[in-house]
């Protein structure tokens, strides 16, 4: 079977930092399948390259493997790590950006193994200090895709960087969360509360930057466009939007900006 890898960056659009990864890949492994997840992260913004890989990567084939740069420490003592998280491979900075896969992983019970890469055979002859992207993780991607096993790419390591992201806190009326991630295109507006975090409040309303949002509906066209809504999104998170709007950019809201649901009789 032909392996797929996919590249998840902050590059932009219209860099050529990918296509140069690209080109590592299909030199030393050219029967692979590439595909690119996105390469629009926000500039050195590892908290949401981490819910990205909590979430995409795990729709993949078995044995996939993911390249992940988003990595402002590079160059610097932080270290290069590849991973099994269940099914899933993954290659990247030891920079935290696994949080959120790592936690999935223990909530579900899969297998998890982290290496750190200390093997420069299977990197390039020579490395940049500002692109381990191209020079470390894409020829130890490609390797990984020939079969050499993740073992011998790096020593084994208990302690991941995992990053200090804030949890859902109970109130008297309900929960408390916050914006996660404002998405670009769409301008919805994603919370790190989930359904489940909600269960056992009924009824309720969702308060954020001074507005507040009676019910919840099913999906976006349930009420008129220019409406806000809240409803319960693809990953079972609470999600706010305006129908039809940017609701990032009528509100003014921002990641980590407060998100209350409370009762709807409180």
């Amino acid at each position: 079977m032909t392996a797929t890898i996919t590249l998840l960056t902050d590059f932009g659009p219209s860099g050529v930092a990918a296509s140069e990864m690209k080109g590592v890949l299909i030199s030393l492994a050219p029967e692979i399948h590439l595909v690119d997840i996105s390469h629009t992260i926000s500039p050195q913004n590892i908290p949401e390259a981490a819910r990205i890989l909590s979430r995409s990567p795990f729709y993949f084939p078995e044995g996939t493997i993911h390249i992940f740069v988003v990595d402002p420490g590079v160059g610097t003592a932080r270290r290069p790590i590849a991973a099994r998280i269940g099914s899933q491979r993954f290659v990247g900075p030891d920079n935290g950006a696994l949080t959120l896969a790592l936690r999935r992983a223990e909530a579900e019970g899969w297998p998890v193994e982290v290496f750190k890469l200390d093997q420069p055979r299977y990197w390039r002859p020579k490395i940049s200090n500002t692109f381990h992207g191209r020079d470390i993780f894409s020829p130890v991607a490609a390797h990984l895709a020939l079969g050499v096993p993740l073992e011998a790419v790096g020593s084994p390591i208990t302690d991941p960087v995992i990053l200090p992201l804030p949890t859902v806190e109970r109130t008297a009326h309900g929960v408390r969360g916050e914006i996660a991630v404002v998405v670009k295109h769409f301008g919805n507006l994603i919370t790190n509360i989930h359904a489940n975090d909600m269960a056992d409040l009924g009824d309720v309303s969702v308060r954020v930057c001074g507005i507040e949002i009676l019910g919840l509906v099913r999906t976006f066209g349930d009420r008129p466009p220019g409406e806000w809504v809240a409803l319960i999104g693809s990953e079972d998170e609470l999600v706010l939007a305006v129908v039809n709007g940017h609701a990032g950019d009528q509100l003014g809201a921002k990641v980590g900006d407060t998100v209350e649901v409370v009762r709807a009789s409180a």
